[in-house]
């Protein structure tokens, strides 16, 4: 799992009918790292830090969504909003 931030809206009007069903966000991992696609399972907002998985997890992960077969082309899920994240002696809202 990686700890991303929701940094914007994917609209695609045609794709792979597998597809269908499924909300695309743009998110940055740590703030600075490069931006990529993640399919939003949760409804994650604009601006939030969520849960990515990616791989077979993500796949996995997808089969509440689309045609449920867990077959959709899907790299990256976003699967978890984080609400709080504590190290050590901080503790981030």
């Amino acid at each position: 799992m990686q700890v991303c931030t929701v940094v914007g809206h994917i609209w695609s009007t045609k794709k792979e009918a597998s597809l269908e069903g499924f909300k695309f966000m743009l998110v940055r991992e740590g703030g600075t790292g490069g931006a990529f696609v993640a399919a939003d399972l949760v409804g994650a907002g604009i601006g939030e830090e969520v849960l990515v998985v990616s791989g077979s997890t993500a796949r996995c992960a997808s089969k509440t969504r689309g045609d449920g077969s867990g077959e959709a082309p899907i790299d990256a899920a976003i699967v978890g909003i984080i609400d709080t994240a504590e190290t050590g002696k901080q503790r981030k809202k």
